[in-house]
């Protein structure tokens, strides 16, 4: 009974608050009749206080979403299945499910009525414009009588996650280089130069398939050979994310680290797709290797929460790389950049390692005086040249460039980036 009254809402409270008016005026004036219609707007909220305040529904609650990994943008259904536990039918339900700012306003539902074990099944639609990982729920239930004269809320603590991951755009299919550099099970050649007969073999060992036996090498030596198995080969990648707060500019999902950070999910997805050993190492700390199955889930979860660090460095990147360098490809994904910062980049390039960069041009991303942009281009251009003359290949990125336009440059020969870097020259020297 105390829950209830607790539980009265501002109608009910007027209905007690016009009760006592009505009483005190049947007093003063000594109408009977004003004094029963006290009563009974008295009687009223008391009575849906007692039958809000005494029911003990048994009431179990499952909430599913489809799906729970959504890219930017997408929609996901988030389906909610109440169900009365007890012999009691409910009363009216008002149905709540807390969602965080972005991903909406809260979504209510009013259920009439469930019947004794009777269970029902809600939907609703979720977006977001912005990455990250958010909490779905709880759901709070609030019950009231039919007049809306009480209302007692309960909450179920289980909550389920949605996963907003970063855009991945489709790329066309680029030859690449550094491709077969590596050793693995990604790519298969034989060691066989120039046919069966000179198929390279080795001793028989028991549990050998008898199948594999080479006969012409077996006559030869006079000991039983066989056929080595096919020697595997791997390409390796390495997508290197810059998360330093002051090589970005802009604000919300324009920003350029947003764009870097799509561009990263799609090099890596389609590098994945392409049969690469792939790995993904940020600035923030983050280091995944995504060769296993389902690493495309794995790496796509770690982007979808990647944040700017005002702490990063270059240096911190670089090393951090190194730590597992095994050669290959990498791809890199760059703010603004130094001239400093980028000769130091060139660490990367140990092991045979084929380096390929896409350098932002931040200060596009801004709207700056004709001059500010002008010191802007000067240092991206010396940045980019800096960078062509320690190894790098160097893909220049502009505000509303889009990354499958420029993925094709990323495969060009060693002529088109000497063209590039003279073009580099070129600009750096009219500038002074």
């Amino acid at each position: 009974m105390r829950a209830g009254l607790r539980g009265l809402t501002t109608r009910g409270r007027s209905f007690l608050a016009a009760a006592v008016a009505a009483a005190i005026s049947a007093g003063i004036l000594g109408e009977k009749d004003l004094l029963r219609v006290a009563v009974l707007l008295a009687i009223l909220p008391l009575l849906a206080a007692t039958y809000v305040g005494r029911s003990r529904y048994k009431l179990a609650c499952n909430r599913s979403l489809d799906p729970h990994r959504v890219p930017v943008g997408a929609n996901s259904r988030v389906v909610l299945r109440l169900q009365n536990l007890s012999r009691l039918p409910t009363g009216t339900l008002l149905l709540e499910d807390r969602l965080p700012y972005a991903l909406g306003s809260r979504p209510r539902v009013v259920l009439e009525r469930l019947g004794a074990h009777q269970a029902s099944s809600v939907a609703y639609t979720v977006r977001a414009d912005v990455r990250g990982r958010y909490d779905v729920g709880p759901l709070v239930v609030r019950m009231t009588d039919p007049f809306g004269l009480c209302e007692l809320t309960r909450s179920f603590p289980s909550t389920d996650h949605l996963t907003v991951i970063p855009q991945v755009s489709p790329l066309p299919s680029v030859r690449l280089p550094g491709e077969y550099a590596g050793s693995g099970d990604s790519r298969a050649r034989s060691v066989a130069v120039h046919g069966e007969d000179d198929a390279a073999t080795r001793e028989y060992r028991r549990g050998d398939d008898l199948r594999r036996v080479h006969w012409k090498s077996t006559a030869r030596t006079g000991e039983l050979m066989v056929r080595r198995e096919e020697q595997p080969w791997e390409s390796r990648a390495t997508v290197v994310l810059d998360t330093r707060a002051y090589g970005h500019r802009g604000e919300g999902p324009t920003a350029s680290f947003e764009w870097a950070v799509s561009a990263a999910a799609s090099v890596a997805v389609h590098l994945r797709q392409a049969g690469y050993k792939l790995r993904l190492v940020t600035g923030s700390g983050v280091d995944v290797d995504a060769s296993e199955a389902g690493g495309d889930g794995a790496l796509l979860d770690h982007l979808a929460e990647v944040r700017l660090d005002q702490r990063a460095e270059v240096t911190d990147l670089v090393q951090r790389v190194r730590q597992r360098a095994d050669g290959g490809l990498i791809i890199g994904l760059f703010g603004t950049v130094s001239v400093a910062e980028a000769e130091l980049l060139a660490g990367l390039r140990g092991n045979g390692a084929t380096c390929i960069g896409f350098l932002l041009s931040s200060s596009t991303w801004l709207s700056l005086p004709e001059k500010a942009r002008a010191e802007a281009e000067h240092a991206h251009g010396a940045a980019v040249l800096a960078m062509l003359q320690s190894g790098w290949r160097v893909v220049g990125v502009d505000h509303g460039t889009r990354l499958p336009a420029l993925w094709p440059q990323a495969g060009r020969g060693s002529q088109g980036f000497a063209l590039r870097a003279a073009l580099a020259e070129t600009v750096a020297g009219g500038v002074r």
